[in-house]
């Protein structure tokens, strides 16, 4: 059998340990500056634990702001909880940094996408399901919204 290395894996693994790292020193001393994040993640993972009303509102993905309000921030090796504040009514999440899909912080211009086998195998079935017939129509809308970090970018 040959071996070869994952850097796909590889990466992804170090951009977690990034993100830990990074969660870590605000649960301890807070967030400098004008830092704040937005963390899109997948409501489907098996180890995320949100309230019953926000996985019905969120099927598939939520993104979250980690910014002005949040308190019991606490950072494991496998992910992070926080509680945050949906519409004066705080709720605690679990979120597994493997159910993580996007990290960004705008107010330095930086941000991470973590692109998943099953994204890639639901494109191809979406490729296939279409059949190639050759029109153009635009994929159908989806839940979720990706925040694009070119309009974070200074001219």
């Amino acid at each position: 059998m040959a071996r070869s290395i994952d850097y796909g894996n590889l990466m992804h693994r170090a951009m977690r340990g990034l993100i830990q790292s990074v969660l870590r020193d605000v649960a301890e001393n807070g967030l400098p500056g004008a830092h704040h994040f937005f963390i899109t993640f997948d409501t489907t993972h098996p180890d995320v634990a949100i309230a019953d009303w926000l996985k019905q509102r969120y099927p598939s993905e939520m993104t979250v702001v980690i910014q002005h309000w949040f308190e019991n921030l606490d950072v494991t090796d496998k992910g992070f909880s926080v509680t945050l504040n949906f519409g004066n009514q705080p709720e605690p999440l679990v979120i597994p940094f493997d159910a993580v899909r996007t990290f960004v912080d705008p107010s330095v211009e930086f941000g991470l996408r973590f692109e998943t086998h099953n994204d890639a195998s639901e494109e191809d079935e979406e490729e296939d399901e279409e059949g190639g017939d050759g029109d153009d129509d635009p994929p159908p809308p989806r839940d979720a919204q990706v925040v694009s970090l070119d309009k974070f970018r200074k001219s």
